[in-house]
């Protein structure tokens, strides 16, 4: 089974309501990854010295986060896009996994009361639990594509199918 350059790009989705799913997921990944990259560009050396990582590898970090976020959005370039997601998301769980942080947290509910406070106060303990679930939508992305109603699917095809020729 040979793979071309487009098909790889910009994979096919089997159904009409796998192309709404991977639309849904694609804006509910690019709008929380703009969320979670932007804050880190503007304070980069401080979130640089909280995980103890060199700055330029932090700035790598945030701003593939936020500028896969903003190219999700849209659909343009969406197994890459996830791809780099995936990269910054699996360096996280390694972290939280080199920190001992269990897969799924306690619930905080079932904590007894002034058992975890952590920096921000009382709250859900820490876990690797949500950058697994990042990882996963990245994969799903990656193998699926950003769906019928993505600029990969609109332009991009094309483009490179009359390039490839």
């Amino acid at each position: 089974m040979d793979i071309t350059v487009v098909e790889l790009l910009v994979p096919a989705a089997p159904s009409t309501a796998a192309q709404a799913a991977l639309l849904l997921l694609r804006l509910f990944m690019g709008v929380c990854f703009i969320r979670h990259g932007w804050p880190k560009l503007r304070n980069l050396s401080t979130w640089a010295q909280a995980l103890n990582t060199p700055k330029w590898l932090c700035f790598l970090s945030a701003f593939s986060m936020f500028a896969a976020g903003i190219a999700l959005l849209p659909g343009l370039l969406t197994p890459l896009a996830a791809l780099a997601i995936l990269v910054s998301m699996a360096y996280a769980m390694v972290l939280e996994i080199r920190s001992g942080f269990p897969f799924i947290a306690p619930d905080p509910y079932q904590i007894p009361a002034g058992d975890y406070a952590g920096p921000m106060g009382v709250g859900e303990p820490p876990s690797w639990e949500k950058a697994a679930m990042y990882v996963v939508m990245c994969l799903v992305l990656i193998g699926c594509g950003g769906g019928l109603l993505s600029l990969d699917n609109l332009l991009i095809a094309d483009l490179l199918e009359t390039l490839l020729a």
